[in-house]
């Protein structure tokens, strides 16, 4: 294997202005829209008139990020093809449930975020607590784009990481505060265009260089690296993994906790014109997402053989330069622009994402519930606009937390195991069991992210830095709580996370009173919604080729054959 990083390509002009007309174009995006934000709907829900392929693009564009992009391309470089896993176990499967399953509940119960939901099913203090944590969620998220932008700039162009900071903040602040939540989803068609043009040329390249898959495996210094079930049964896979973390972790409770229960990405439905239309949202980003592999996947296993040096330390050579690395050293000027234009493209659409879906859980379930009721429209559109300078001005607090983490992938799935693996388990309850009881949900909600952070502490901290009491607590818990990796460790926290929610809540909704039937009308499975079909959004019917469901057994049928074939 060839080290050729010594052979990089420098910025030039041209590559400036690739850059540059991206730049010009996204906040002409935000400022052509700013004349429709004439109320807070408008604003912070995009007014619920997009036509569905725009949202469905937008809802796998908002998952875009810095994430998807750099941190799955890091993935691919430690892992190997494991990293497939999160799309073909962690992804797919639940886009197809949530559209067929638990959009309609969404959708029908015209909330105006997934907390709402939570209050109508349940209560305030669900509701405010999974608004909470959803706020501190999704700032914590945005600023992995922020630092993942300032890496690249400083690798790529040279650029200071403060004021790369500065910049990407300021440019995502002027297109969502003025165009809002319609600004964001329409630059984030566009940024899913620019991500696919590119990146996909280094995939290209890097399969003509070795001219076949099998000639590319074969460079691997570890055969495990061309496989994803292959070695999971005994956990000696590059991951270190097993079946229970794999399965039970990643493909059920971490999968299902994002795709069908985050904000940021139901938003996104939710702005669809219809209820079929925000059904056929997330099956519309399902199909593209399967094949995302090629654009995240291969460029990291194509990286770790281009530069072994990857991962021998956490500055210059991380796992999550992986993509970084390879446009300088394979893409020539003007190309090189491009595909630094489709990185920013992703941290940008990524951090929006964030911002958006902050802005409007903090303005309507937090402070226009508890701290400004029966304000005027104008007033709320204000703070609309206010909360998003302020999320953004936090996100640039939180990017520095990252720089502690060697991959921002477990970074994000650290997050995720706090917050989304318990609340999977409350809306599980909430939305099939109609004995599920407020409080039981309240509590069973707050012991899951109780449990994840105890879990954590307990895999993390060394016993010097131990009281007595946590010594022993350690040393009995010792053997269980050690992981040969530390997105092993994630994916077995968000299954305790999600297990004590689920029994927490169970025993108490058992001992406390459930609503009333005739109040979960519409929000429950199996009890008789009272809408009418206007009322819900029902559109007309239309042919089996736009059902969710028909639709959903084919991806399902793909994404088992691709199981099979990388076995």
């Amino acid at each position: 294997m060839n080290n050729i990083v010594t052979h990089q390509v420098t910025a030039q002009p041209i590559d400036y202005a690739v850059i540059l007309i991206y730049f010009i174009f996204v906040l002409g995006v935000g400022f052509k829209l700013k004349k429709n934000m004439k109320s807070c709907d408008d604003f912070l829900l995009a007014g619920h008139r997009i036509p569905s392929w725009v949202t469905g693009l937008a809802f796998l564009s908002a998952n875009l990020g810095a994430i998807e992009v750099m941190g799955m391309a890091a993935n691919a470089a430690q892992y190997g093809m494991m990293t497939c896993h999160f799309y073909w176990l962690g992804a797919i499967p639940a886009m197809v449930f949530l559209a067929v399953f638990m959009m309609p509940f969404y959708y029908k119960s015209k909330i105006r975020s997934v907390p709402e939901y939570l209050r109508k099913r349940f209560n305030e203090p669900t509701r405010a607590l999974n608004a909470i944590s959803f706020a501190v969620m999704t700032v914590l998220m945005s600023g992995i784009n922020l630092y993942a932008m300032a890496l690249v700039f400083k690798l790529l162009l040279n650029w200071d990481m403060n004021a790369s900071i500065a910049v990407a903040a300021l440019v995502v602040l002027a297109y969502t505060i003025t165009g809002g939540l319609t600004s964001s989803i329409y630059n984030e068609v566009l940024q899913f265009f620019l991500i696919v043009f590119g990146l996909l040329p280094v995939s290209i390249l890097g399969l003509m260089r070795y001219g076949s898959w099998q000639n590319l495996c074969d460079q691997f210094n570890n055969p495990g690296y061309a496989h994803i079930w292959m070695e999971v049964g005994n956990g000696r896979n590059p991951m270190g993994v097993d079946m229970l973390g794999l399965i039970g972790g990643l493909g059920f409770v971490l999968s299902f906790g994002y795709w069908c229960t985050d904000f940021l990405v139901i938003q996104r439905a939710l702005a669809a014109e219809d209820l079929k239309a925000a059904q056929m949202t997330p099956i519309i980003a399902a199909l593209p997402k399967i094949f995302f592999p090629l654009l995240t996947v291969l460029p990291g296993l194509i990286a770790i053989i281009l530069i072994p040096q990857l991962g021998s330390n956490k500055d210059n050579f991380s796992y999550n330069m992986a993509i970084p690395y390879l446009l300088s050293v394979m893409y020539p000027n003007g190309l090189f622009g491009l595909g630094i234009t489709a990185l920013l493209a992703s941290f940008m659409s990524g951090m929006a994402g964030n911002v958006t879906a902050f802005n409007t859980v903090w303005t309507y379930d937090i402070y226009q519930s508890y701290i400004a009721k029966g304000k005027s429209d104008k007033h709320y559109l204000w703070m609309g606009r206010m909360a998003t300078a302020v999320g953004i001005l936090i996100s640039v607090g939180t990017c520095y937390l990252v720089m502690n983490f060697a991959s921002i992938m477990d970074y994000m799935q650290l997050i995720f195991t706090f917050f989304n693996a318990p609340l999977f388990a409350t809306f599980l309850l909430g939305m099939f069991f109609k004995r599920t009881s407020p409080w039981g949900a309240f509590y069973g909600l707050l012991s899951g992210t109780i449990a994840a952070f105890v879990h954590y502490l307990l895999t993390t901290i060394k016993n010097g830095d131990l009281n007595s009491w946590q010594s022993c607590l350690q040393g009995l818990l010792h053997y269980n709580l050690q992981y040969a990796s530390d997105m092993a460790g994630n994916f077995h926290r968000s299954i305790v996370a999600w297990t004590v929610c689920l029994v927490i809540t169970l025993i108490i909704s058992f001992l406390t009173k459930p609503k009333p039937i005739e109040e979960l009308r519409g929000l429950v499975w199996g009890v008789e919604d009272q809408l009418s079909a206007a009322e819900a959004g029902v559109v007309k019917k239309s042919s089996i080729l736009t059902n969710p469901a028909f639709c959903g057994v084919i991806l399902l049928g793909l994404t088992a054959y691709l199981n099979y074939l990388f076995f």
